[in-house]
C-alpha cells in the first residue's frame, strides 16, 4: 500500500499590474469596436463576467500595441520566471524547507513556451541540488493546478520521504491580440488573469497537513474542440466553445460521482476551478447544489479573473484559511476535454 501523500504549504502569487475590468471594458471598447457594433450584447460580458479586477504581467497600455511571438515570448520568461521564483520560495518557507530540499519539480504551463524549461532557468536563482528532478508539463490549460496537485501526490508517493514541489504558473495576458476579434477572443478578454501557486508535497513521512488521497481523471471522446490553443505567426489564438456551460451542466456530474464513490466521499466540499460565472452555474446545476454555493469560487474570480491553471488553487487557499475541514474535492477542467480530480482530507472537528 502506498503511504499517503500530504500538502505541507500552498502559496499563491499575482504579478505588479492590476487591471480594474472598468479599464479593461474601455480599452476593449476601443479595440473591438467593429465587434461591438455587429454584436452589441458582447459589450456586457466586461460587467457580467463577475469580475472587478485581475492581475497582469505587462501595465494597460502595453496591449494597445501589436506584439509578435519574440516580444510574447520574452515577456513570459521575464514574468513567469520571477512568479516562479516568488510562488517557490513562499511555499518552501511556509513549510520550513529550502531549495536544496527539494527532490523533484513539477512545472506546470500552457501560456509560453521555454525550453530549457521555467524551473531549469531558474534552478540558480532558487538554489535546487543538480541531481533535483525535473518535470515540466505543457497543454493542460485550466486543469493544470489540479493536474499538478495530483500528478506530485503520485509522484511523492512513489518516492516516499522525498520533497516533490509543484509550481503552477499561467500568463493568460499575454495572449491577448489586436489583430482578432472572435468572440471567443472578446470573452477571453474579459475573464482571463495571469497568477502562479505553489506546493510542496510529501509522503511516507509523519507530518501534519492536508491529505491527498484518490486521483483521476476523466476525457470526453471527440471533445477537443471545446477548449485549447491554436497557433500562428503571432502568437497563441484561444479557442473557447460557447458549449462549454452546458456541455458541464450536462455531462460533469456521471464522472464526479463515480470519482466521489471511488474515493470514499460521502459529502465532500467542493473545491472547483471558477473558469467564470457560467461555469460556476453550471457546476452547480449539475451537481444539484444550491446556486451561490461555491463561495470562495465566485470571491477568487471577483478578485483575480480566470488565472487558468492556478486558478483552482488560489481557490484551496481560500478554503484552508478558513480552516477546510473533513472530505474535498478538488476539480478542474481543461482541454482534451478533461475533468482532473483529487479527494482531499482537511483537519476533523
Amino acid at each position: 500500500m502506498h503511504p499517503q501523500t500530504v500538502l505541507l504549504s500552498l502559496a499563491t502569487a499575482v504579478p505588479p499590474y492590476e487591471l480594474e475590468q472598468s479599464a479593461v471594458a474601455d480599452l476593449a471598447g476601443r479595440i473591438y469596436a467593429d465587434s461591438f457594433a455587429r454584436y452589441p450584447k458582447l459589450a456586457d460580458v466586461y460587467t457580467n463576467a463577475g469580475i472587478e479586477r485581475r492581475y497582469s504581467a505587462k501595465p494597460i497600455d502595453w496591449f494597445e500595441t501589436p506584439h509578435d511571438w519574440p516580444e510574447r515570448t520574452q515577456a513570459y520568461l521575464e514574468s513567469a520566471g520571477a512568479l516562479f521564483v516568488e510562488s517557490a520560495r513562499s511555499a518552501l518557507a511556509r513549510a520550513g524547507l529550502l531549495a536544496r530540499d527539494v527532490d523533484v519539480v513539477v512545472t506546470i504551463s500552457s501560456t509560453g513556451i521555454a525550453t530549457p524549461s521555467l524551473e531549469a532557468l531558474v534552478t540558480n536563482e532558487m538554489g535546487f541540488r543538480p541531481d533535483v528532478l525535473r518535470v515540466p508539463v505543457f497543454g493542460r490549460g485550466c486543469a493544470g493546478g489540479a493536474v499538478g496537485l495530483s500528478l506530485g501526490a503520485r509522484l511523492a508517493q512513489a518516492r516516499p520521504g522525498e520533497v516533490v514541489l509543484v509550481v503552477v504558473v499561467e500568463l493568460c495576458t499575454l495572449a491577448f491580440r489586436t489583430d482578432r476579434s472572435t468572440k471567443a477572443d472578446v470573452i477571453s478578454s474579459a475573464l482571463f488573469g495571469d497568477g502562479a501557486a505553489a506546493l510542496v508535497l510529501r509522503a511516507g513521512a509523519d507530518d501534519a497537513g492536508i491529505k491527498i488521497g484518490a486521483v483521476a481523471e476523466h476525457t470526453w471522446p471527440g471533445t477537443l474542440d471545446i477548449m485549447g490553443w491554436t497557433m500562428d505567426p503571432t502568437g497563441f489564438g484561444v479557442l473557447l466553445s460557447r458549449s462549454l456551460p452546458r456541455f458541464i451542466e450536462q455531462r460533469l456530474a456521471a464522472p464526479a460521482r463515480r470519482f466521489a464513490k471511488h474515493a470514499g466521499l460521502k459529502a465532500p466540499q467542493l473545491v472547483f476551478h471558477p473558469g467564470g460565472t457560467k461555469v460556476l452555474e453550471a457546476v452547480e446545476s449539475a451537481l444539484a447544489l444550491q446556486t451561490g454555493t461555491l463561495r470562495d469560487e465566485r470571491e477568487v474570480l471577483r478578485t483575480h479573473g480566470n488565472m487558468s491553471a492556478p486558478t483552482v488553487l488560489f481557490v484551496l487557499e481560500r478554503a484552508l484559511r478558513r480552516g477546510l475541514r473533513g472530505e474535498a474535492l478538488l476539480a478542474a477542467m481543461g482541454p482534451g476535454f478533461t475533468l482532473s480530480m483529487a479527494a482531499l482530507e482537511g483537519a476533523h472537528g
